[in-house]
């Protein structure tokens, strides 16, 4: 007769997630336990609909204590336990169950968990291991006010019970998903608990470690850093959560702004882990941080050579490959070295395919606007095949002013969309900077009123009709943007569209928010892309002196970008005389040295590196001028003279270097 499995869940105020769990795990276990805690939503009434078995516990503020009343009602031979916001992942982790409880010699099994962290399009993941699959015997109970645990119980009442890994059984958790965190105040409700258990047990470094992360999560870094660094000092090297709470350290300090500190605790333990992958990746980051780039580049290279990371370690996903190959990518930009770049992004996007910076630096490096058959043949290697990859790839070339090849995407994207989605009002806004204004203005019309994308319709309506120099219909719009709710700073931007006609017109429209500084420098760009270099610059006289100062820089960069730096050098060279720093001076050598004023470039690369030494691109980006220019200089005087023996022996060696 086969074993019988219990899946025993504690839970309160689950709703949104015990129904995914309790599906998990049909076919693969007997019966299904629910303990509610004191729930006030429909977390009881769910489970019930799933088959399970409800049972009430009043809360105690002690995890184990919940855990062992589910365990008082589980009749199976083995206990399965997850969270709410846990599920077993496919139909082979649901096998793998089956085939461990066959294995009579076994007491107990470690499960893979892959933990996802972050926010929607940033969501992280790594692998660890945890104990959840157990004999269901009377005396095997938990401990623990909090991350309680019943292995050390079961060892405790059976020193020879044997422990396995349970292969094949997956386990996906999404609790620490910052919308599962913030919708239950799981990190202040932990914190509290583990205070008082810390009361009980000062010396423990176990509850120090788990104070340590979730103070970490809460933010408070430097109070974590401390609390972690207390639970290592002499601690036994073999504690199998040591790689862990040495790489929350490391976080930690990087978090707060300490990479240091950070740097040294990693390349401290590497000497009692010197095959974990996070250290070196770490090491490799903090070199970056500051601005060491060839020991940044010597870590990450490490990072990923480094082997398998065993479960324990449950290193973080991509720090053997995308996320390694990304920062390589960056230093290789630092040194001017675009085709190296290209060539780790390419690794990183196809270690990854999900991780969409990759593709961004990929689309930037491949200057589709200025190499349009070059980044359309090199794009026709990657298989974008959903509507969403359509859309991500039209709208980074849109930003790089590949609007042909954007279009391309963009109606794939669109279609059996409808014709009010996302996709639609893209390929409106690429009719527009391929001047087809009334043929997008025809696809806008068809949004309404109500439309979540209808403030973004009405900005490409004005945009449309202020290229079309319909000034009237440009104002008649920018008042029903103001009227339709939209926030002030598209309000803004509106009006400085609709009453800021001339250069020279300044207006006292400040724009503090972050909604505001990116539509002005998005509106800018399409500008450049349209060669509408004087409304561009138009737009950019309009603004008071004060809304200016805060988007310059990055005003100044997309210019540079289209070739018209030199229109807004004098502007960067009064910000300068203002308040100094090194970009600007670079952005303003770099405009310079392309206008062929070596000399004046000259001096503002080595201002640069004065205010900014730390910076190794303002000495090479000089150096290159320099040697550049000697080497023009050293052209024309073997011209002048050629048979000037010395002239010779210097340009002989010139070519060998």
């Amino acid at each position: 007769m086969s074993a019988k499995i219990s899946l025993c869940v504690i839970a309160k105020n689950e709703e949104q997630n015990i129904r995914r769990c309790l599906d998990s795990v049909k076919k693969a276990v007997d019966e299904i336990i629910v303990v509610d805690t004191g729930s006030t939503d429909d977390t009881a009434s769910i489970a019930l609909a799933c088959g399970a078995k409800v049972y009430h516990f009043p809360w105690n503020g002690n995890f184990s204590d919940a855990r062992n009343a589910s365990l008082d009602h589980a009749g199976g031979d083995w206990v399965l336990y997850l969270d709410a916001d846990e599920e077993l992942a496919g139909e082979e982790s649901r096998g793998g169950l089956r085939r461990a409880v066959k294995d009579d010699s076994v007491e107990g099994y470690f499960l893979k968990i892959i933990n996802y962290l972050g926010a929607e399009g940033h969501i992280e993941s790594h692998q660890d291991v945890v104990f959840r699959l157990f004999r269901n015997r009377r005396e095997y109970r938990f401990q623990g006010a909090i991350h309680e645990q019943v292995a050390e119980a079961i060892k405790e009442k059976n020193v020879s019970a044997v422990f396995r890994l349970a292969e094949g059984v997956l386990i996906n958790h999404y609790g620490y998903l910052d919308s599962s965190v913030d919708s239950r105040d799981k990190i202040n409700r932990n914190l509290g608990i583990i205070a008082k258990e810390m009361e009980r047990e000062p010396g423990s470094r176990e509850l120090r470690f788990y104070c340590g992360v979730e103070l970490y999560r809460a933010g408070r870094y430097i109070e974590a850093a401390r609390e972690l660094s207390v639970a290592a000092e002499g601690i036994d090297v073999d504690t199998i959560y040591l790689p862990k709470l040495v790489r929350y350290i490391i976080m930690a300090y990087q978090a707060a702004g300490e990479p240091e500190k950070a740097l040294r605790t990693a390349l401290g333990s590497m000497d009692f882990f010197p095959y974990y992958a996070d250290l070196y990746y770490y090491a490799g980051r903090m070199y970056m941080e500051l601005k060491n780039y060839v020991s940044a580049r010597d870590y990450l290279l490490k990072s990923v050579s480094m082997p398998e990371q065993p479960a324990h370690y449950a290193s973080f996903n991509g720090v053997r490959g995308f996320r390694s190959y990304y920062h390589l990518g960056e230093i290789m930009e630092e040194f001017f070295n675009s085709s190296e770049a290209l060539k780790f992004y390419l690794a990183s996007f196809r270690d990854n395919p999900d991780f969409t910076p990759a593709l961004r630096k990929i689309v930037h490096l491949l200057e589709p606007r200025r190499n349009t058959e070059r980044a359309r043949k090199y794009l026709q290697q990657f298989s974008f095949c959903t509507p969403r990859a359509n859309m991500l790839a039209g709208e980074l070339l849109f930003r790089q002013g590949a609007y042909g090849i954007a279009l391309e995407y963009f109606q794939k994207a669109g279609e059996n969309q409808g014709a009010t989605s996302e996709p639609q009002l893209w390929v409106a806004a690429c009719h527009i900077q391929e001047r087809r204004y009334k043929k997008s203005l025809r696809i806008l019309k068809s949004f309404k009123p109500g439309n979540r994308l209808y403030p973004r319709v009405l900005m490409n309506k004005i945009l449309a009709c202020w290229l079309h120099s319909d000034a009237r219909q440009v104002q008649a719009l920018a008042e029903e943007m103001a009227a339709c709710g939209v926030s002030e700073d598209m309000k803004n931007v509106a009006g400085i569209l609709a009453y800021a006609p001339e250069k020279g017109n300044r207006l006292n429209r400040l724009l503090p928010g972050q909604e505001g500084r990116e539509l002005l420098l998005d509106i800018v760009t399409r500008l450049l892309g349209m060669n509408e270099t004087d409304r561009a610059l138009c737009l950019l006289y309009s603004l008071d002196p004060a809304s200016l100062s805060g988007l310059l820089l990055d005003m100044a960069r997309i210019f540079h970008e289209y070739d018209q730096g030199v229109g807004v050098i004098n502007l960067l060279k009064q910000k300068t005389t203002d308040s100094e720093d090194g970009e600007t001076h670079f952005l303003i050598a770099e405009i310079l040295r392309e206008a062929g004023k070596c000399l004046e470039a000259g001096l503002h690369y080595r201002r640069a590196g004065e205010l900014d030494p730390g910076v190794s691109r303002y000495y090479l980006r000089q150096n290159h001028l320099y040697r550049h220019r000697w080497e023009q200089l050293l052209q024309e005087a073997r011209h002048k003279y050629p048979d000037d023996e010395n002239l010779k022996k210097l340009g002989e060696g010139v070519t060998a270097h």
